[in-house]
């Protein structure tokens, strides 16, 4: 039962990313607010990202990020981020379809090298947080990048801005 919520919410949310990473023109992708931000290119990317990590979340009880390794592909074109995305999204959707809700009651922890990152965490609170929760957090940063320049936004949530109702 859990995992139909998820898995609705998971479907839903994942049409949303797509849009908005539809809505990267090309011309955006080196922008960013501050030196101490990131590229619309590294944000869109990263939004990406998150989707790989289902298998780390779902299927282990430690994530160690210092043996991570993820290739982003050539991010210089809006379409590769979502050809990523893409791939991303299916084989997370894969991976959260075929895991045992006896499972999500677990202490799941991010570490890197053995030193703690995410601390002890039943592995629900951590799909909730660290994968969904992450990544609309970091949507919500893409949506004011967009805006910053100059380009439209799509509605995830009812009309925005840029729709004439």
């Amino acid at each position: 039962m859990i995992k139909q919520a998820l898995l609705g919410e998971f479907l839903h949310e994942a049409e949303n990313t797509r849009q908005i990473l539809k809505a990267i023109p090309d011309s955006a992708l080196d922008w960013k607010p501050s030196e101490k931000n990131w590229t619309t290119a590294q944000l869109a990317s990263h939004i990406s990202e998150i989707y790989n990590w289902y298998e780390y979340t779902f299927n282990q009880d430690v994530f160690d990020m210092g043996v991570y390794q993820y290739d982003k592909g050539d991010i210089s074109k809006a379409a590769n981020i979502l050809a990523k995305f893409e791939e991303n999204v299916t084989t997370a959707q894969r991976v959260l379809e075929n895991s045992d809700e006896n499972t999500y009651l677990n202490n799941w922890k991010m570490e890197i090298h053995g030193k703690i990152l995410f601390p002890p965490t039943p592995k629900v609170q951590v799909i909730r947080g660290f994968l969904f929760n992450h990544l609309y957090h970091h949507r919500g940063e893409l949506v004011v990048y967009l805006r910053s320049t100059g380009n439209k936004v799509p509605g995830m949530y009812g009309p925005t801005a840029d729709d004439k109702i």
